[in-house]
C-alpha cells in the first residue's frame, strides 16, 4: 500500500485533514494550530497541493493521537460554514444514513 505521502496529491477546491481519534474513533480534523478538533468549522483549509501536503504530512506523523490522515474536500458556503464535499466526508461527520431500528 503506497503512504498518503507518497501519492499525487491533487486538489481542486477547498480541503482539509481528517482522521480518527486513536483512543476513540472519533472523527477529527486537523486545525491551523496544529492541533485536533471534532468540528469541522475549527478545521484548516488548504485550497494548493504544497499546503495540503505539509499539513498531510504533519498530521501522519501524530499518529498517537490520530490514524488514517487524509485529504477530504470540503465546502464553503454563503455565510462562512464550512460543509462536506462529498457523501463520504457527509457520512463520516454525521452518522449513518439510514434510520436505525430502535432498541428494546
Amino acid at each position: 500500500m503506497t503512504s498518503p505521502l507518497q501519492q499525487k496529491i491533487k486538489i481542486t477546491g477547498p480541503s482539509v485533514v481528517t482522521a480518527n481519534r486513536t483512543d476513540d474513533g472519533v472523527v477529527i480534523y486537523r486545525t491551523g494550530s496544529g492541533g485536533w478538533s471534532t468540528e469541522l468549522a475549527d478545521a484548516a483549509i488548504v485550497r494548493e497541493a504544497d499546503p495540503a501536503r505539509a499539513l498531510l504530512a504533519e498530521s501522519v506523523a501524530d499518529d498517537i493521537g490520530a490514524v488514517g490522515a487524509y485529504i477530504a474536500p470540503v465546502k464553503l458556503g454563503g455565510d462562512g460554514a464550512v460543509i462536506p464535499g462529498n457523501l463520504r466526508e457527509q457520512i463520516r461527520k454525521t452518522g449513518v444514513t439510514i434510520a436505525l431500528p430502535a432498541q428494546a
